[in-house]
């Protein structure tokens, strides 16, 4: 399979995984019994993936993945790999095989295909809001229990970048763990000790009086939280040379702009993967 050369592969263990959760779960005790019970076992079948609205292609691994698990034999061709751009009608992918095992896939393939496509899409959207700028458009933690690395590889897919996968490969201190601890420079001192040295320390904000503390005492990064654009571009300019900056907080694509304009490093978005509309992706099949 064809794959965008700056994309790496999702791992295969990843992939299988999921996608034999998936048809399990839609095959239950019996499998497919209207295939069963409308088709002939021995129907061969071509289908059509294809697009009926613009957007990017995520997910290409997984549902090229369903169709395998259901059948071996059945022959997949790839003709739109990942973070490719598409226009309504365009042709993902097509496949020849038993028309009951391809029928039986059918449903886990696209709801991978959609989900994946319409973060991707989404994503690439602001990123095109930002694009005159240097800001990086980031995703968050708020993602599909159990399809993290999916959605996170999807945002990939649309020129995002990915921010912490969980709470184990980063320290985001936020405004709960700054009042159980006490404050700024105490929540900073503690995870300091316990930080090892290829992890990163990453404390939000809310004023700009708890930026100065920030500055102080010293971090990697400086979460903004919803501030406004003026109280963003001076905390910009507090910060420049010393602490990268990230924006969060009542960003959408009519704000990202304005946002990124402050002069902000990044730009965080729970939206990209919790508020994403799936991208209308359609199957069509002929029996032969």
């Amino acid at each position: 399979m064809t794959q965008r050369p700056d994309l790496a592969p999702l791992p295969d263990h990843l992939v299988r995984g999921a996608v034999a959760r998936s048809l399990e779960e839609d095959l239950g005790l019996s499998g497919d019994i209207t295939s069963q019970a409308c088709l002939p076992s021995g129907a061969i079948a071509d289908v059509v993936m294809a697009t009926r609205r613009a957007g990017v292609v995520s997910g290409m691994q997984l549902a090229v993945e369903a169709f395998r698990q259901m059948d071996p034999s059945i022959v997949v061709e790839v003709l739109t790999p990942d973070g490719t751009a598409i226009k309504p009608g365009d042709v993902l992918l097509k496949a020849r095989g038993n028309a009951r095992a391809v029928l039986s896939a059918e449903r886990t393939a696209l709801n991978f295909m959609g989900r994946m496509s319409g973060i991707a899409t989404l994503t690439a959207a602001y990123v095109a809001r930002v694009r005159h700028t240097g800001a990086r458009i980031l995703d968050t933690r708020k993602t599909t229990p159990g399809l993290r690395a999916f959605e996170k590889y999807a945002v990939l897919c649309g020129g995002g970048v990915n921010h912490r996968f969980g709470l184990f490969d980063a320290i985001l201190i936020k405004d709960n763990h700054v009042g159980v601890a006490g404050g700024i420079i105490p929540a900073l001192q503690r995870a300091k000790t316990r930080a090892g040295s290829t992890v990163k320390i990453e404390i939000e904000v809310d004023s700009l009086t708890q930026l100065d503390e920030v500055l102080k005492e010293g971090a990697d990064i400086v979460l903004l939280d919803n501030m406004t654009p003026a109280m963003l571009a001076e905390g910009v300019k507090r910060a420049k040379g010393r602490i990268i900056t990230e924006a969060s907080g009542g960003v959408t694509l009519e704000t990202v702009a304005a946002i990124a304009e402050t002069g902000v490093d990044y730009i965080s978005s729970g939206a990209l993967t919790h508020s994403a509309p799936v991208l209308d992706i359609g199957l069509d099949i002929r029996i032969l």
